[in-house]
């Protein structure tokens, strides 16, 4: 039986929101999880930890932002964009993606089998962008109930990264969809438009979001 989550608003934000210890990221529990504005994230020595933040980082494709040279680079460039076909390769690739200020990885070999699990079941998904057969960017995320959590992305080639990020906002868009979940803000997602709201907030766009999908 998937693991019940006890509601957002019990979560301890003097912990960054968490939620609750323990249980595996099975296709179930991922699910169930995501279906609520919940996700895991690994603290070294603790069991499994999941998490509802207070404040949440969202990209509304109303406000998105391409600013004249990314648009340029998205005008001239030669590499493909491709969807779900490469979703392990991604994975591992933001998996050793070099992250400022932070030690290691929190995708953990736990996580990359729960996640590749969750995608051969259909709701995890890659953005793949190749210059002939080599990638050199992308990203994935989670889509339950007609919301899209973007999980980690990475780039080996200057705005590879952006690019997967605006292919994977066209394709949202063109299917309804009015924003998308990026956990925590960064630079690169705040030139992009990307903004923080708090828990409430971003639980009842979730909420009016998967009644669009319902």
């Amino acid at each position: 039986m998937p693991l019940t989550f006890p509601t957002p608003s019990a979560a301890r934000d003097d912990l960054d929101g968490l939620l609750l210890l323990g249980g595996q990221p099975t296709v179930e529990n991922l699910v169930v999880a995501y279906s609520q504005g919940i996700f895991p994230w690994p603290v070294p020595g603790w069991p499994l930890a999941w998490f509802c933040p207070p404040r949440r980082g969202i990209l509304r494709l109303a406000k998105l932002h391409v600013g004249r040279s990314l648009a340029r680079a998205q005008r001239q460039s030669l590499w493909r964009i491709s969807f779900d076909e490469a979703f392990g390769a991604v994975m591992r690739a933001c998996q050793a993606q070099p992250r400022p200020g932070q030690d290691g990885t929190w995708i953990t070999p736990q996580l990359v089998r729960g996640y590749e699990a969750l995608h051969a079941a259909g709701y995890a998904h890659s953005v793949e962008v190749w210059n002939g057969d080599e990638l050199v960017g992308g990203l994935y995320g989670v889509a339950v109930r007609g919301v899209f959590a973007g999980e980690s992305m990475f780039h080996y080639q200057p705005n590879a990264s952006k690019l997967a990020v605006l292919a994977l906002a066209e394709h949202l868009r063109a299917r309804g969809a009015t924003f998308f979940d990026i956990q925590q803000l960064t630079p690169h997602m705040v030139a992009l438009g990307a903004e923080e709201v708090s828990r409430n907030e971003f639980l009842a766009l979730l909420m009016e979001e998967q009644a669009l999908f319902s």
